[in-house]
């Protein structure tokens, strides 16, 4: 198997033996203060998280007008001058090589001297190589230099990433970020091999089950009108334009106060298990009584458990005509109610006389679709940018927030990270103002969006 290759690069003297020795977890390179130490690439074999790759320490990159030829005369001129520049051409030749042959680049730099002009021109180079590149700020022992590690976020080049190669601060996380960045191992999209797991949820008695029975095409549950008989989580497999669903019908939720003790009480339980294994749920309100506190309370609980939703509201073909041609008010109130759900789709249906059934289940795709769409870091920070200079964040005691940069760090849902100055300077009202900026580019349909603000220390997470 041919294992990728992690090159780690950077001007002389940030660190990069020492990074390469730390992680390899031997002294496999020289390791000095003084510049230009190592001279060739260095390869050896190591393993993170069950993935194994290849890492390459290089010498340091001298942006220098010298050729390589030109370096290589001046050492038959002066072979016996270690420190010449000389050295210069060469070492840039050879990390050149190690970046042509690298799936992934640690662009190492210093939080001790901040950024420099030669950490531009090495910048410049990684740049045009096309190569992704992970920057990290070595040397941040402590807090004064992780505020200068902040400097590299001019380079624009994404996340910067602070670590102390001799102390080992940090090198975990960047290898976790490595193991994720590297090729065959990024989330991929949902193979459409793979069951979709939708799950019926609702107080009792709304048609759960009759609606199971008119997505299967035959009663493969029992339907009642007495509330609750449907007691436990019931998987069942059906294939639609050839993906594969897992329905789960689940028992009636009611209210915490009106929970039987025993076997009423376990069924909750279990349509909270069922939730925590869904990709999507399917919550059906009762057209003929309308939005409950209930419903917004099962609407909350789903999307606290980060699971995608559509809104069905059931019995329609029970409403008065007079009232039908109110749809669209309907469905605003039902967003009204539901005003932190403004982002999900509101289908009228009816499961006895299957009106809009067959919307469902195209629709459930769709929105499991999008809990797997990744953004670019470019046009994410794109948008957050201009949501900075249309509303810029508001002070407290005389501090105002600041945001380096931002990017989508995980998917199934989506869940982006900020990083901040100081995570405590982040009010909620700006932080839905975010979340709603970035949904009016990339709606995600249906689906919640989790954000966390990380400082230098400390981070804040909310759904």
């Amino acid at each position: 198997m041919v294992r990728p290759l992690v090159a780690i690069v950077g001007r002389p003297n940030v660190g990069k033996s020492t990074l390469f020795n730390r992680i390899v977890g031997e002294r496999r390179a020289v390791v000095s203060d003084i510049p230009g130490t190592t001279r060739d690439r260095i390869v050896a074999e190591t393993e993170w998280n069950g993935r194994s790759f290849l890492i390459v320490d290089t010498g340091g990159i001298e942006i220098l007008p010298a050729t390589v030829e030109a370096g290589r005369r001046a050492l038959e001129r002066e072979p016996l001058l270690v420190d010449s520049e000389a050295f210069i051409p060469l070492i840039r030749a050879q990390a050149q090589v190690a970046i042509q042959e690298a799936d992934l680049i640690i662009f190492l730099t210093d939080a001790s001297t901040g950024l420099t002009g030669a950490d531009r021109e090495v910048a410049d180079l990684l740049r045009k190589s096309k190569k992704p590149v992970m920057v990290a700020a070595n040397k941040a022992e402590n807090e004064a230099r992780e505020l200068t590690a902040y400097e590299f976020y001019e380079l624009g080049m994404g996340e910067v990433r602070t670590l102390s190669a001799i102390h080992g601060m940090g090198v975990g996380d960047l290898l976790d970020d490595i193991v994720v960045g590297l090729p065959g191992v990024e989330e991929p999209e949902r193979p459409k091999d793979e069951a979709v797991r939708v799950a019926l949820i609702g107080r009792p008695n709304v048609g759960k089950s009759s609606l199971l029975n008119r997505l299967l095409g035959e009663e493969r549950a029992i339907v009642s009108p007495v509330a609750g008989t449907t007691r436990d989580a019931v998987d069942t497999e059906m294939m639609w334009e050839g993906q594969k669903i897992v329905l789960v019908d689940t028992a009636g939720i009611r209210r915490r106060g009106k929970i039987d003790v025993g076997v009423e009480k376990y069924s909750v339980l279990r349509t909270a298990r069922a939730l925590k294994r869904a990709d999507l749920a399917l919550l059906l309100i009762d057209a003929t009584i309308g939005i409950t506190a209930q419903d917004a309370h099962i609407a909350g609980m789903t999307v606290a458990e980060g699971v995608s939703i559509v809104v069905l509201v059931n019995k329609w073909d029970a409403v008065k005509p007079e009232l039908r041609l109110l749809r669209q008010d309907i469905e605003d109130h039902v967003r009204e109610q539901l005003q932190f759900l403004n982002f999900i789709p509101v289908l009228f249906m009816s499961a006895l006389t299957g009106m809009n059934v067959n919307r469902i289940l195209p629709t459930s795709l769709e929105i499991v679709k999008a809990r797997y769409q990744r953004i670019p870091a470019i046009q994410l920070n794109d948008v957050v940018q201009q949501a900075l200079l249309d509303h810029a964040p508001p002070s407290s005691g005389g501090r105002r927030l600041v945001i380096y940069f931002s990017a989508q760090t995980r998917v199934a849902p989506p869940h982006f990270t900020f990083y901040v100055n100081n995570p405590d300077l982040v009010h909620f009202s700006y932080e839905r103002y975010l979340k709603n900026c970035i949904r009016s580019i990339f709606p995600f349909p249906g689906t919640p969006i989790n954000v966390t603000f990380k400082g230098r220390r400390t981070s804040r997470g909310n759904q």
